[in-house]
């Protein structure tokens, strides 16, 4: 009764192919925009800036792009962290050699450069699927880094592969503190969020789903099974790209190619696991889940007098426990658990 759509009439092809249909949907977003851009930045803390909200919005939009590959396109990909390296080494790479070149500019560029990449090694799909992708997308992961490590002009020749971040300035105004770095960074993963929203709803995030579900019907029934995989390689490492120079930038600021190692793939993995595969929220749901639980257990541990040791043990088991119980009780995630919830609103208080 709370979540009830009676009552909301749509006489429009507009209105009916609105991005958000019903009308709790909409004042729900309009109100979380509203409290993350208004209210947030006065009432948090700049350890919850540096430690929480950056990192959960950086991390849900690198589970984005991995989402529109694994989930949408149903292309499995473990060199996630590979692109993200991409973008962050070229948008540096472009902020040191272009003189004027805008930041925002950089970060543009150092995802079509991760979408290059991303095509390039997107190129297996088109023969092999599963395991074998899988393994080809892994030989990325251990490429991009080993060239970023061997080559010296990726990392300006520095000694240690060690680059530091140029200052973020936009039309004059220069980002330094937490909050104002907290805010670019929500706005950008605010307008990819919305941009992803509308893709799979289009005639291409359509494409996405029907080679995902059985390649030879798609490609029998008119879809051209080659251009729709490299499209969603190309969108995916564009959106992890962009995810990895936020990263440098407004995260670490000093940061060397061992940063996007394997294990940040398999973190991102977990989080799109977790979250929910084929589902935008579900890319938030499961980045907030990883980015809080490390805090959560460390709270845990020190309440009860655990010894430090146990805590990265204890994480690398829940994780384990916890994609286990996702793969088995709901591997939707936990946007199938929201949906739910939803429709259990839509009943409220009637028993059916």
């Amino acid at each position: 009764m709370i979540y009830r759509e009676s009552g909301q009439y749509k006489t429009t092809y507009e209105t009916d192919t609105q991005i958000f249909p019903i009308a709790q949907d909409r004042f729900a977003v309009v109100a979380l925009l509203v409290i993350a851009f208004l209210v947030t930045p006065f009432v948090a803390t700049p350890y919850m800036f540096s430690a929480i909200l950056i990192p959960f919005l950086i991390f849900s939009l690198a589970a984005l792009g991995l989402n529109i590959l694994t989930g949408y396109a149903g292309q499995i990909s473990l060199g996630t962290a590979a692109f993200m390296a991409v973008g962050a080494f070229a948008s540096y790479n472009f902020m040191l050699r272009v003189p004027g070149m805008p930041i925002l500019l950089a970060f543009v560029l150092g995802g079509i450069c991760a979408a290059m990449v991303g095509i390039a090694f997107g190129l297996p799909s088109l023969r092999i699927r599963g395991f074998y992708l899988a393994a080809s997308t892994l030989a990325t992961q251990f490429f991009v880094v080993w060239c970023l490590t061997k080559v010296p002009w990726f990392t300006n020749n520095s000694s240690s592969g060690v680059i530091t971040a140029q200052q973020i300035e936009i039309l004059g105004y220069k980002f330094d503190s937490p909050a104002e770095k907290y805010l670019l960074v929500l706005a950008i993963v605010s307008v990819l969020a919305l941009l992803a929203k509308n893709m799979v709803r289009s005639t291409v995030g359509r494409s996405w789903m029907a080679v995902r579900d059985m390649d030879v019907a798609a490609e029998v029934i008119g879809f051209r099974v080659m251009r729709t995989k490299l499209i969603a390689f190309a969108v995916s490492s564009f959106y992890c790209g962009i995810a990895g120079a936020l990263f440098a930038y407004c995260y670490v600021g000093t940061v060397e190619p061992e940063a996007y190692n394997l294990d940040l793939s398999f973190r991102i993995l977990f989080m799109v696991i977790i979250g929910g595969l084929g589902s935008i929220l579900g890319s938030f749901f499961g980045a907030a889940f990883i980015v809080l639980l490390p805090i959560v257990l460390s709270m845990i541990v020190h309440v009860t007098g655990l010894p430090n040791s146990v805590t990265s043990n204890l994480e690398l088991m829940v994780f384990g426990g916890l994609i286990i119980f996702f793969l088995i009780v709901e591997p939707h995630g936990l946007a199938r658990l929201w949906q739910i919830g939803k429709e259990k609103l839509r009943l409220w208080p009637f028993p059916h």
